[in-house]
């Protein structure tokens, strides 16, 4: 990436300009994924089916930070500086997969596909993958973690962001891979929709803590590594007139303070999701107790009265 359009050390405004001379691959991939879930609400708002304007609300932002972290000028300095791409990637994996999740766009795309035409084609896609052993796998916990391990620990200590980084469209490559990476984490943790793969809550809950300490220890390693981890943007930093190592300590920090915002609100929506779960389960009990009894019950209470007469 040419350093020369930018003029100095980043600021809120530069990184918040529209970024010029690069092709927003990304932010389009948002304004499509926009346009397709709004026409799949506005059909089932025609058909006077209700929707959660709440889960459009969630998917709307995801999509809206998506463009902005890939399409302003952070998208420039994140050529340039690890902190702004650490930035980058911490948007992508942390905070954009949840607020896509939790817009349920896969009910959304169930319940407003017509079930006729080339409608009952995409259902069946639909349905096929979601029964694929392949989507079993990817949504599992024992992909999720390791994926978390490889973007953070393997791409930088085992120094594969700088040959990557090198490559044209390496930089595009990783960011996409951050956030179908982010996304294959949340699903199984946030997601309402049907998945072939469901966590108890107790599950949900230690992969969020799991994810947490993971990328806040490496944080920690950043802030302390006494050298550079990744020399691919050591010449364009200090073009900056930055320092690299600095540089490198400053995303240190991002990847130990950023995720604490985020998952203190995905753990609140897990821990309220299982509340309401299991106080739902219980007045279930509770109902089918009060109409049919409760077998179990009677019989100990017999048992009980047994023992009474023939102590009596």
């Amino acid at each position: 990436m040419n350093t020369g359009i930018l003029d100095g050390p980043p600021s809120p405004l530069t990184l918040l300009t529209p970024s010029p001379g690069l092709f927003p691959l990304l932010p389009l991939i948002a304004a499509m994924l926009a346009a397709a879930y709004l026409a799949g609400v506005i059909r089932l708002r025609r058909q006077h089916r209700r929707w959660p304007i709440w889960r459009t609300i969630s998917f709307l932002l995801g999509c809206l930070a998506l463009a902005a972290t890939t399409g302003l000028g952070v998208e420039n300095y994140g050529y340039a500086l690890l902190s702004v791409f650490m930035f980058q990637q911490l948007t992508l994996m942390i905070a954009i997969p949840p607020l896509l999740v939790l817009g349920s766009p896969g009910t959304l795309l169930l319940r407003a596909t017509p079930h006729h035409g080339a409608g009952i084609l995409v259902l069946r896609a639909a349905h096929t993958g979601l029964r694929s052993r392949a989507s079993r796998w990817a949504l599992s916990p024992w992909i999720a973690l390791p994926l978390y391990l490889a973007a953070f620990y393997g791409l930088y200590l085992a120094d594969l962001a700088g040959p990557i980084l090198s490559v044209p469209g390496g930089h595009l490559v990783l960011e996409a891979a951050f956030l179908v990476a982010g996304i294959l984490f949340a699903i199984p943790v946030l997601s309402a929709d049907p998945l072939p793969v469901q966590l108890t809550h107790a599950g949900r809950a230690l992969d969020v803590f799991a994810e947490a300490a993971l990328h806040a220890f490496f944080g920690v390693f950043l802030m302390i590594a006494p050298r550079l981890l990744v020399d691919s943007f050591a010449a364009s930093t200090a073009a900056l007139g930055m320092d690299p190592l600095e540089d490198q300590r400053v995303a240190g920090g991002l990847a130990w303070s950023y995720g604490e915002a985020p998952t203190l609100l995905i753990i609140i929506y897990v821990m309220h999701r299982w509340f309401r779960d299991d106080t739902a389960r219980t007045e279930a009990t509770d109902r089918y107790i009060d109409a049919h009894g409760n077998p179990e019950l009677d019989a100990y209470n017999a048992h009980l009265a047994a023992l009474r007469q023939k102590d009596s």
